[in-house]
């Protein structure tokens, strides 16, 4: 192990001896003025103790430790973090299951590799690198994910390009290793079309399987508005488990025309769908008051800290429109993925909504990522996906 070194101020090793992924530019003492961004760094304390390995960058965040231990980053280390990876999403349920074969393989810090994201989508792998210094990695990642799966892995896609600096030349996604055999995927037993080259993250929204999978247990004889529905998940379960009309917003056309896709290919669909290109901001203005359920899940409204007031004021225009039409007895299902917004501030924000609404709410549910989507306890940063369930009287 031959890494260039990084040297702390004293006191600022804590955060790693706590098992924190991430150096900050004001922790560093010491360091070589030509690094160069995706460069592997070994990282020590003023005292000389060494501290970790990772990929440094020029930024706010300098260092992503990827280890902490002193070891060599080789086709051997990738291969036993995804492993590990692996055997997490076994205990789960999710290996060679035939009624979900879509779920997250690594997620980034979660799974102890930061800025690395792999979505397993019925024999496909989709890689997204967050970080240029990972993306140097990706041969020697789909090496180890082939050897980890086996005859189960038929494509391995880089979708990297969509992540990173356009400065870095990646330009376009490509196949990394094989082509995929099929591009639909089951969960709990519903059919969806995935476009992991043109749509969205790697396609789908993982994230929500287990919301969506609750969300249908509501639905039985129920009018539902699915707004943001993107490619359709939420619409497509609740007419699975029967209910008697879902109507689907999304700004973009692709996203329309995806969900009428989803809702085809699952033939014992018996209640009634229509979908509909609108801004959801505004179109929920307009709404009836006919809805028993209604899905809010918006994309991020603040990727950054500065951007964080902004999104709570519309976090909270949004949630009291719906709650205002939302038919009395109704059910909301609202969320915020904005990692800057967490928990408690989204809970504070969806109380003020209610109370200018001056109804009677009651919380049904807490709600949160799956467990293939861990969050580690010593880097709270991986918990970014948060909901509330309401009753609305």
């Amino acid at each position: 192990m031959n890494y260039p070194k990084i040297i702390l101020k004293k006191g600022k090793e804590i955060s790693l001896m706590r098992k924190h992924h991430w150096v900050f530019s004001g922790a560093i003492a010491q360091m070589d003025s030509d690094l160069e961004s995706g460069q592997l760094v070994a990282v020590y304390s003023s005292r000389n103790t060494f501290l970790g390995i990772g990929h440094f960058s020029h930024g706010s965040i300098m260092v992503r430790i990827i280890s902490f231990k002193e070891e060599q980053i080789d086709l051997s280390f990738w291969k036993k973090r995804i492993q590990s990876a692996y055997e997490l999403r076994k205990a789960l349920g999710l290996i060679n299951n035939p009624e979900t074969n879509v779920y997250r393989l690594i997620h980034g810090e979660g799974d102890l590799l930061p800025g690395l994201i792999v979505d397993f989508y019925n024999g496909t792998a989709v890689i997204q690198a967050h970080h240029v210094g990972m993306h140097a990695h990706i041969q020697e990642i789909a090496e180890a994910i082939q050897e980890v799966y086996g005859k189960d892995i038929q494509g391995i896609y880089d979708k990297s390009s969509e992540t990173l600096p356009k400065n870095l030349g990646i330009s376009s996604n490509e196949w990394v290793w094989g082509q995929a055999s099929t591009d639909l995927v089951k969960e709990y037993g519903a059919t969806y079309k995935i476009d992991w080259e043109k749509g969205q993250k790697t396609g789908f929204f993982i994230d929500q399987r287990e919301n969506r999978k609750l969300l249908a247990s509501y639905s039985k004889g129920k009018k539902v508005l699915n707004t943001f529905c993107y490619s359709g998940g939420f619409s497509v379960l609740a007419l699975l488990e029967g209910a008697n009309e879902v109507h689907s917003v999304d700004i973009s056309p692709k996203a329309i025309e995806l969900t009428e896709e989803n809702i085809s290919l699952n033939l014992q669909i018996q209640g009634s769908h229509e979908s509909k290109v609108a801004d959801v901001v505004k179109y929920i203005r307009e709404i009836g008051d006919d809805y028993d359920l209604i899905v809010l899940d918006p994309p991020a409204f603040a990727k950054n800290i500065k951007a964080r007031h902004n999104a709570v004021q519309a976090y909270k225009r949004l949630n009291a429109e719906a709650l205002k039409k939302i038919k009395s007895g109704g059910i909301l299902f609202t969320f915020s993925c904005s990692q800057v917004v967490d928990k408690i501030l989204f809970a504070n924000t969806i109380t003020a909504a209610a109370m200018e609404t001056g109804r009677k709410v009651k919380v049904l549910h807490h709600l949160s990522q799956p467990a293939d989507h861990p969050i580690n306890i010593y880097h709270p940063e991986t918990e970014y996906l948060k909901g509330l369930v309401l009753y609305v009287e």
